[in-house]
């Protein structure tokens, strides 16, 4: 099999979008199509004491009214904690409390009106401090009473669950007299995906099934949870997904299809549903707010001897993914260097907030921040230099991870010497000075580790007589292009045609087999091995068909230029189109099969407790560097470069991933610097849309210099890695350090907004210890609970 790596191959999909004529799920009305809204509730914390629609189903327009009692089941990751609709309790401003489809989006918000809904107004814990405190009102009363679907994770009071690491004897490193002991804590905010296209769904119920079109990246997950949530076996849901316009994560987890679906099924006719931007804001699942303390034990030659770490993620009102995500912490906090002996704890906290989610390398981004600014402070305190500190301690082949992972292969310390040779070429000294104009100038080097996410996947492959193939797959195209680009390359490259001569399905559960979904840096790796896999069941049957027209046998021939033929000069042969034609008529249609699940790289036994990803089967590596300018008046932040350094496995497509980093970095820029998020003592989020919440604009791109950093082992297919997810995981990290060098200020925080620079520069800024976060001792530990049978 030959596939080359190419700077640019076309995407099919690029001059739709360019142009307008693409059609995003938003884009999917039609006449007699109901227009479905939502009620919400006003309050974070209350009884619901009354709920009476019958005003509003009696209105003009209305076809259907859901409620709670529509809505039997519980989903969740790890603990079965999400009702689909408020039952009893409300517990955050913006819960689900009823659904309306009428004929216009009009009569439906009129309809929503006319609910009669009583509120007893009760306490709410509206930070993670709050949630945590002697007594604090628990957000689920009955959290005892829940299914728990994943063994192993301790869970008590507004702990919504502990994923823990203790590996080696931990308090004897801390007790040795040669160690110097830093502690450090930092605290991040919320972030919000804000992409282009909210969330939309149109559903329909013919024939005893639910059809749901919908911009989601895991249509799997959509369908298990619809199904569960309404009480129907899975087989009743179909889903399809047509472009969807951003992800970033916001769509990785079950929505509002569930309420299109409900209403469809009332109605009897087709239900339209698409969130407003004020409330994609309201009910966005945002990247979490974490809390992080963390102290090592570390000797006057740089050698860590002993490290423990607590992180708090605020997972909101459910559980939802960020009981699955601290699972992360391990391979991020516990990441990137050689530990001795290592104790971590990471808590999903209930609070009466709007649910949070998955984002773009996850808990990554922030636990990166709090370990490279960790380890510029363990660098200070030990008198060494944070690059040489680095290059001693970064992960190499042999090395143990937190979990006891055996690393392969030595990445981090030649990728660290590539920056030194992008720093080196540079602009000069003397050229920087003269763009200073009396600002503060900063620069720092990262490290961090991530990983793919593997999963099951599969794949099919259909010829087709014109010798083209059709590529079918639960796969989702969100604007990355592995879809268009990554998916085709590896099927062309394995039957020897050109990648625009595969066509790619959109993802349809009828159709396709499972799959987890597109996120993690997951979707060119296990879509592109199960795709890998059914080529090459249809290449050894059309090398099979080819042998016998030649009189040869399938070893002398070659596939390759849309051909196969005998090797070697003027050999004999026919087209792939006229192989698959006589393949067709001899076998019938030509197809293959193919799928992939995770390797499982295996960890230390015993170390680990309620993680659902023990060791990493793929880790990825990145290095980033960047210069800062800061204006001591004012507190705002100048990058004046950026540069990374990024482990690809093998680079399929140098362009697109060029692409990804430069717009990973850039949304990263958008968290280390602007995007905040404030939420009020009643609980309501104060950013409502655009005008209000400061992602990064035009003016605020940076060109990126990179370096692609081929040859590190991967499990992947033809030894490729996925690229979309690790480019925004140092960035808030690389910025924070640079600001410190500048300012010669502690950053415990994020984002570095110019008031927030300015309180640090002015001695303002309080310290940050969080009394409230229990290290992570085995006394302190969340003890297990289950649910009585």
């Amino acid at each position: 099999m030959t596939v080359e790596a190419v700077m640019e191959f076309r995407r099919r999909d690029a001059r739709d979008k360019l142009t307008g004529r693409t059609r995003y799920t938003i884009d999917r009305a039609a006449p007699g199509m109901l227009h479905a809204a939502v009620l919400r509730a006003p309050v974070a914390s209350g009884r619901l004491v009354k709920l009476d629609t019958a005003m509003a189903a009696a209105l003009p327009g209305v076809r259907a009214v859901a409620t709670a009692a529509d809505a039997p089941g519980r989903i969740g990751i790890g603990v079965a904690d999400h009702a689909l609709f408020a039952e009893d309790a409300v517990r955050y401003v913006g819960e689900p409390l009823a659904a309306i489809a009428a004929e216009t989006p009009e009569q439906a918000q009129a309809a929503l009106a006319a609910i009669e809904v009583v509120i007893e107004p009760l306490p709410a814990v509206i930070t993670m401090e709050q949630a945590l405190a002697p007594g604090a009102p628990l957000v689920h009363a009955a959290w005892q009473d829940y299914e728990v679907l994943l063994e192993g994770g301790a869970r008590a009071g507004n702990v919504a669950w502990e994923a823990t690491v203790l590996r080696g004897d931990v308090d004897a490193a801390f007790a040795r007299p040669d160690v110097t002991i830093v502690e450090s804590a930092f605290r991040v905010g919320r972030q919000n995906h804000m992409a282009f296209e909210p969330r939309a769904a149109v559903a329909r119920y013919e024939e005893g099934r639910f059809h749901i079109e919908t911009s989601t990246q895991v249509p799997w997950t959509v369908r298990n949870a619809t199904a569960r949530f309404l009480g129907v076996p899975a087989s009743q849901v179909r889903v399809t997904v047509p472009p969807v316009g951003g992800a970033f994560g916001l769509k990785f987890d079950i929505a509002i299809e569930p309420f299109a679906a409900l209403l469809a099924k009332k109605s009897g006719q087709s239900v339209r549903l698409v969130n407003s931007r004020e409330e994609e804001m309201l009910t966005c699942l945002f990247r979490e707010n974490a809390e992080i303390r963390i102290r090592s034990a570390v000797t006057a030659d740089g050698t860590i001897a002993g490290r423990e770490a607590v992180v708090l993620m605020d997972c909101g009102a459910h559980g939802g993914e960020q009981i699955f995500l601290t699972t992360m912490t391990a391979h991020t906090l516990g990441g990137n260097y050689r530990l001795g002996a290592v104790r971590l704890a990471s808590r999903a906290v209930y609070t009466n907030t709007a649910p949070n989610g998955a984002f773009r390398a996850c808990n990554g981004v922030y636990n990166t921040f709090a370990l490279e600014r960790h380890t510029d402070e363990i660098a200070a305190a030990i008198a060494m230099d944070p690059l040489e500190f680095r290059r001693r301690n970064v992960l190499g082949d042999g090395d143990l991870g937190a979990t006891g992972q055996v690393f392969d292969g030595d990445v981090l310390r030649p990728m660290l010497a590539r920056m030194e040779a992008l720093r080196a070429r540079g602009e000069p000294g003397r050229a920087r000075e003269g763009r200073l104009h009396g600002r503060l100038y900063g620069r720092a080097t990262t490290v961090g580790t991530w990983f793919v996410f593997t999963g099951p996947s599969a794949a099919t492959v259909n010829m087709n007589a014109d010798g083209s193939a059709t590529l079918v797959t639960s796969g989702v195209e969100i604007g990355s292009g592995s879809m268009m680009q990554s998916l085709p390359q590896i099927v062309a490259g394995e039957l020897g045609i050109r990648p625009d001569e595969v066509v790619v399905r959109q993802a349809d559960t009828d159709a396709s087999g499972y799959d987890v979904g597109v996120g993690g840096g997951r979707q060119t790796v296990s879509l592109g091995a199960a795709s890998l896999a059914a080529a090459q069941d249809v290449r050894a049957k059309l090398m099979t068909v080819a042998a016998q027209m030649l009189e040869a046998t399938p070893g002398d021939l070659v596939m390759q230029g849309g051909r196969i033929e005998i090797a070697g000069p003027n050999g004999a042969g026919f087209s792939i189109a006229e192989v698959t034609t006589r393949a067709q008529a001899l076998l019938g249609p030509v197809g293959g099969t193919g799928s992939s699940t995770r390797t499982g790289v295996p960890a230390m036994p015993g170390c680990v407790a309620g993680h659902f990803i023990d060791a990493l089967d793929i880790p990825v590596f990145a290095v980033h560097d960047c210069e800062v300018a800061v204006d001591p008046d004012t507190g705002h932040v100048d990058v004046l470069s950026y540069r990374v350094v990024q482990d690809v496995g093998r680079a399929l497509n140098r362009s697109a991933i060029g692409g990804q980093i430069q717009g990973g970095v850039v949304q990263g820029l958008g968290y280390a610097l602007h995007e905040e998020v404030s939420i009020d003592v009643e609980g309501h989020i104060r950013q409502s849309g655009f005008e209000t919440y400061r992602v990064p604009l035009a003016g605020d791109v940076v060109p990126v210099e990179i370096d692609l950093f081929e040859g590190a082992p991967s499990l992947g297919p033809l030894g490729i890695k996925g690229a979309g997810e690790v480019p925004i995981l140092n960035v808030g990290a690389t910025v924070a350090c640079a600001v410190a060098n500048a300012t010669g200020r502690r950053v415990q925080e994020l984002p570095l907004t110019p008031p927030r620079v300015l309180a640090l520069l002015l001695g303002r800024e309080p310290e940050l210890a969080f009394p409230h976060i229990q290290p992570a001792w085995p006394d302190n530990l969340v003890q297990p609970h289950r649910p009585q049978s």
